[in-house]
């Protein structure tokens, strides 16, 4: 899994940055977090391709939806015919309806426009993404979300199975699948040749937002935090009262959640040339934090290891918020 950042500049593009759009890819798949004006050329840029089904948006302030028209105009230009799903918050489906229709020529291929209420759930075999509710602004309906993979079965321990006599081939695959086998009459179980499960992966996307519990819950233990971060601290009194993040509260939060990483994004254009400030100020409270730039690249590999916290009761993600 990874997470390539389209555009990391709050509010306007600025020469270095486009406004607000992250993909992450997983095993073939594409997703869009947010779609600002211009995404499809940065797309071409960092040569992510148009192969997107999903594209989940955080709220309809204008540079996080714009370039939606542009992105879906490109993909049918480029001859798709399979449907694009866009998901917003519940309410706004009719505006995004606007923008998606803009225009007279008709797209060649199907879009479904879904509602999402906070906690509400998109479910897929392989992972979910959840929506959860941020606080922004109190008259604009505002998303974050949570990809989440399901735990992983433990490893596979060849030594256990030798020891039980079972022997070395299709049978060390069924178990290491799940699947009880039977050896000289003897049944042996999953459970006596594998390790406890392993978590299976979490990014945590939080949109446009002040620091807010909702997000420390979604994020408990999360791989990536992506979090907002417009202002330094001394401009703290702006930020909360325009509904956004200093770079200070966001490793706060990080910290609080004891997530892995936290990247740092929806820069000010005050700030876009010379981030150094905002990540200097973010390490005094939370160290495992870098501030993005446009075609950033996010690895986010499987971690076996569960943390001594999570072992004495604490989420592992946002499987159990």
């Amino acid at each position: 899994m990874r997470v390539v950042f389209l555009g990391t500049a709050a509010g306007r593009p600025t020469v270095s940055r486009n406004v607000p759009a992250l993909l992450l890819q997983r095993e073939g798949e594409s997703f869009l977090f947010d779609c600002g004006e211009g995404t499809q050329r940065q797309m071409m840029r960092y040569g992510t391709g148009f192969s997107v089904d999903d594209i989940f948006l955080t709220h309809l302030h204008a540079d996080h939806f714009l370039g939606v028209t542009g992105l879906l105009r490109t993909m049918g230009l480029q001859g798709r015919q399979t449907p694009v799903r866009l998901w917003t918050p519940a309410g706004t489906e009719r505006m995004l309806h606007r923008a998606v229709t803009l225009g007279y020529e008709r797209l060649p291929f199907p879009v479904e426009i879904h509602g999402l209420e906070p906690e509400q759930r998109v479910e897929r075999t392989a992972y979910t993404v959840i929506a959860f509710a941020v606080d922004h602004h109190p008259r604009v309906r505002c998303l974050g979300y949570a990809f989440v993979e399901p735990p992983r079965r433990g490893r596979f321990f060849p030594e256990r199975a030798r020891a039980l006599g079972v022997p070395e081939g299709p049978l060390w695959g069924r178990l290491a699948a799940g699947e009880a086998v039977e050896v000289d009459g003897r049944r042996i179980e999953p459970r006596d040749v594998l390790g406890p499960p392993r978590p299976g992966r979490c990014v945590v996307y939080s949109g446009d937002t002040r620091p807010c519990e909702t997000t420390r819950r979604y994020a408990a233990g999360a791989d990536l935090l992506i979090h907002e971060a417009t202002f330094a601290q001394d401009e703290a009194e702006r930020a909360r009262l325009t509904g956004h993040a200093t770079a200070a509260g966001a490793a706060r939060l990080a910290a609080a959640a004891r997530v892995r990483r936290l990247v740092l994004t929806h820069i000010s254009p005050r700030y876009a040339d010379d981030p150094r400030a905002l990540e200097r100020e973010a390490q005094l409270h939370f160290p495992s934090v870098q501030v993005a730039h446009d075609g950033l690249v996010v690895e986010v590999p499987y971690v076996d290891a569960v943390p001594e916290w999570q072992d004495s009761g604490g989420t592992v993600g946002a499987t159990a918020p």
